[in-house]
């Protein structure tokens, strides 16, 4: 399979569909898929055609198992470029300009539950938790919560939710997600094409420039707070497998009270 087959897009009905397509490998987002999803955001951003954008993954299973972690498993350079690219396609998920709405029919893991936490509306299948859930294994499988990974769930959970998820890497499923009042809509697995359809119809039925300026008003006020905090993340990615002496961390994380004010 061609790298330009594992990112789908389309655009049909003023919705630009951007779709995850490698089920084999439970849809595990390489260094390369990065780029070309990265590429199809920016795409989706300024297609005339599109009034919002429309991210989902073939099959039911998987949403998204993350980063495909045997790719750079041992390899520096590509776990700085996986880092680079990670953040760029969640940054750019928060700040372009038109909505997007993930649609998710099964597990999330890692950086796909960051793509879901990046997105402005989330439409779920009613399934029970052993069918769908999220997690965020980081603190477990010892890799170190970058490209959003402390951020986004803090804008998505809040502060509490946030670090029950990052401290226990408990997984999360429906009904722990509609107590914080996570899904924007859900739907049964078997009509959740179809009802996702009608509530994208009546979305995009919305004056664009209501759209347009609703997302880019309340990104631009959190603008420079957004991109402090992926900043943030990488000063700590880059001492987090450095061994210290608690001192050295204790005078490190009191430099970063000063530089992140």
């Amino acid at each position: 399979m061609y790298n330009q087959e594992l990112i789908l897009y389309e655009v049909k009905g003023r919705i630009a569909t951007i779709t995850i397509n490698r089920p084999e490998k439970a849809h595990a987002f390489s260094i390369s898929m990065l780029q070309m999803m990265h590429s199809r955001l920016l795409e989706a951003d300024e297609d005339e055609l599109a009034k919002c954008i429309l991210i989902k993954s073939t099959g039911q299973r998987f949403f998204s198992a993350g980063y495909d972690l045997k790719e750079i498993q041992g390899d520096p350079e590509k776990i700085s470029k996986i880092t680079e690219w990670g953040r760029k396609v969640n940054e750019t998920m928060l700040l372009i300009k038109k909505p997007i709405i993930t649609q998710v029919k099964g597990i999330a893991v890692g950086f796909g539950v960051l793509m879901i936490l990046a997105s402005d509306l989330r439409i779920f299948a009613d399934r029970p938790k052993e069918e769908l859930y999220l997690r965020l294994p980081e603190i477990a499988i010892s890799a170190f919560p970058q490209t959003g990974a402390t951020l986004l769930p803090l804008l998505g959970f809040g502060l509490t939710y946030a670090k029950n998820m990052l401290f226990t890497a408990d997984k999360a499923g429906l009904e722990e997600l509609k107590n914080i009042n996570f899904p924007t809509r859900i739907f049964p697995l078997d009509s959740i094409d179809l009802e996702t359809k009608k509530f994208l119809k009546i979305l995009t039925k919305h004056q664009t420039e209501f759209l347009f300026f609703i997302k880019s008003m309340l990104t631009i006020m959190n603008k420079a707070y957004i991109k402090s905090c992926f900043d943030l993340e990488d000063d700590c990615g880059k001492l987090a497998f450095q061994k210290k002496s608690m001192k050295e961390l204790d005078d490190f994380i009191k430099e970063l009270y000063k530089k992140y004010p």
